[in-house]
């Protein structure tokens, strides 16, 4: 009996560009049922800038579920900005924001300006 049982979280990491098809199809299987994902970029690594996520690639799913309507729609805003830039831009871009905030809240208040 699972009723009240409350959520089951599973972190996995897969290494998907080694040439074997077997790989993607496994992959492809298992990411269909994920509600997050988070794509490392390798060049942001080899440039050593961390955390070196590629924004654009990466993302929740169900995020309507989880944010307010106000904030949602700033994420909804910044993604439309970040899809414009290349991973490493994004990365910089982003760091170089969050700097001057505290937390998300802050962040997302300081879009207004």
């Amino acid at each position: 009996n699972t009723e009240d049982g409350g959520s089951l979280t599973i972190i996995a990491t897969a290494l998907i560009d080694t040439g074997s098809r077997m790989d993607e199809v496994i992959f492809e299987e298992f990411k269909g049922t994920g509600n997050m994902e988070l794509v490392l970029d390798r060049n942001l690594a080899d440039k050593r800038i961390f955390p070196a996520i590629d924004l654009n690639k990466s993302g929740t799913r169900k995020e309507e579920l989880l944010l307010k309507e106000d904030e949602l729609n700033k994420i909804w805003i910044l993604r439309k900005l970040l899809a414009d830039f290349d991973p490493t831009e994004a990365m910089e871009f982003i760091l170089d924001k969050m700097r001057g905030t505290k937390n998300n809240k802050e962040f997302l208040l300081s879009m207004n300006s």
